[in-house]
């Protein structure tokens, strides 16, 4: 049992930071690490975890209960190739992200959907306030015909720009990410291309749902997975890192930026 104590104390400090003096700042007497594996040693670790989260547990909890109401109900409207969609795996990866609290699965998922996802509030947000689609893609948002609550749920895509973004500005950005977004990119898209490619998931076939005619489909799919990657993930990645750069200068010294800017 002392050794299991041991062990976790071992990965509590290694993932969460904590030494001695810290376990004794947050409220625990002595050096827990030490003591024999009892009730109340397993309160007191609990208890360090807790306090030392840097995501909120409330989040986590309330994301993993939307994800477990949104997916079924995406399933049995559209389908299971629907979760193919960059925005639905984002989702689930979010999820993962959240309760790791993973700076590498954040930026992952925000290289790719940051771009798409803001144009997406742009345009929903544009339509809500004049009636027209400044860009296109939300139309199905305002179809009577589609149930209420499908297009409520459909409103993660607003949501999920700023939640990434604080994520990474609480946990920093990893410049791996956006590697990792085109590794994912490569395998969904070509699966999108051949399995039920009249869906035109991620518009593997042609922009905006229609499928292209103008070049071979072979083309189009090669000048996707290079485009893409190099014109939006690697683009987001220079945005991100200089984000976080700025970000981490301020927290060493505000007073200094304060004083430039003021």
């Amino acid at each position: 049992m002392e050794m299991g104590a041991a062990f976790l104390a071992r990965s509590l400090r290694e993932k969460w930071g904590f030494s001695t003096e810290r376990s004794r700042r947050v409220g625990i007497l002595g050096n827990p690490y030490d003591r024999p594996w009892t009730r109340e040693t397993s309160a007191a670790l609990v208890r360090i975890q807790y306090r030392a989260m840097r995501l909120p547990l409330w989040l986590k909890i309330a994301w993993t209960v939307w994800l477990i109401v949104w997916a079924p109900l995406y399933w049995r409207q559209y389908g299971l190739q629907n979760f193919l969609f960059f925005c639905d795996l984002g989702n689930i990866l979010i999820g993962i992200a959240l309760w790791l609290e993973s700076p590498l699965l954040f930026s992952w998922v925000a290289s790719g959907l940051l771009l798409f996802q803001t144009l997406y509030t742009v345009d929903f947000v544009g339509a809500l306030l004049t009636s027209h689609h400044l860009i296109g893609g939300t139309e199905y948002m305002f179809d009577p015909d589609l149930r209420l609550p499908i297009r409520l749920l459909s409103l993660f895509h607003v949501i999920t720009p700023p939640l990434l973004l604080w994520a990474i500005w609480r946990l920093g950005y990893d410049p791996r990410g956006w590697k990792l977004q085109t590794l994912m990119a490569w395998i969904v898209v070509s699966l999108n291309y051949f399995w039920r490619p009249e869906q035109d998931v991620n518009w593997a076939r042609g922009l905006f749902f229609h499928e292209q005619h103008v070049i071979p489909g072979w083309a189009y799919l090669l000048a996707y997975l290079t485009v893409v990657p190099l014109f939006v993930y690697f683009p987001t990645h220079l945005f991100l890192s200089w984000l976080s750069r700025r970000w981490q200068a301020r927290r060493q010294n505000p007073t200094h930026l304060n004083a430039v800017h003021g």
